[in-house]
């Protein structure tokens, strides 16, 4: 029978760490299927997602615990399959802001509101061209649920966006 594990990974980023992963996966006789994985902060940061044999979520976990053993942190989560693809149409959204507290807040509360999943978040801080000040960057794929006009959304987007003074475009 497969099992699904998904897991989290953290460590010190050093060269060598995804090939000390993907090592352990295959050893033990897994399937490495999706991942995303960043260097933040100092810091290598990953989730992976793997389809094993259940007779073999043993020997993986013991080789999970001898990378824990060379300064990696490693969350698990298992089931027997892959969730099923959500229902929805996709969307897109930039945002560009000049950097301060409770942007990211801002905006998550009206993908809540509107009960949008988000797919894939990415974030950074980096200088501004002309002025040199901060501002803040978010892309996001987003899935929205099955109802919900991207019109009424990018219209929510637009009041938030223009309490912040932020450009958002939400794009499909």
């Amino acid at each position: 029978m497969q099992s699904h594990l998904v897991f989290t990974v953290i460590s010190k980023d050093r060269p060598g760490l995804v090939d000390r992963l993907a090592d352990a996966i295959a050893s033990a006789g897994g399937n490495w299927v999706e991942s995303s994985m960043a260097r933040l902060g100092g810091e290598f940061a990953g989730i992976v997602s793997v389809d094993i044999d259940t007779a073999s979520l043993a020997d993986l976990e013991a080789r999970f615990a001898a990378l824990e053993g060379e300064g990696f942190s490693i969350s698990r989560r298992s089931g027997d399959r892959r969730a099923a693809e959500p229902e929805g149409k996709l969307a897109h959204i930039d945002l560009v802001s000049q950097d301060h507290p409770g942007i990211l807040r801002k905006v998550t509360r009206v993908l809540a509101d509107h009960q949008v999943s988000i797919e894939l978040l990415e974030t950074a801080v980096v200088p501004g061209s002309m002025s040199g000040e901060s501002l803040f960057k978010a892309t996001a794929d987003l899935r929205l649920p099955v109802g919900l006009s991207q019109a009424t959304l990018a219209e929510a987007l637009q009041a938030t966006a223009a309490d912040m003074m932020a450009d958002i475009n939400l794009i499909d």
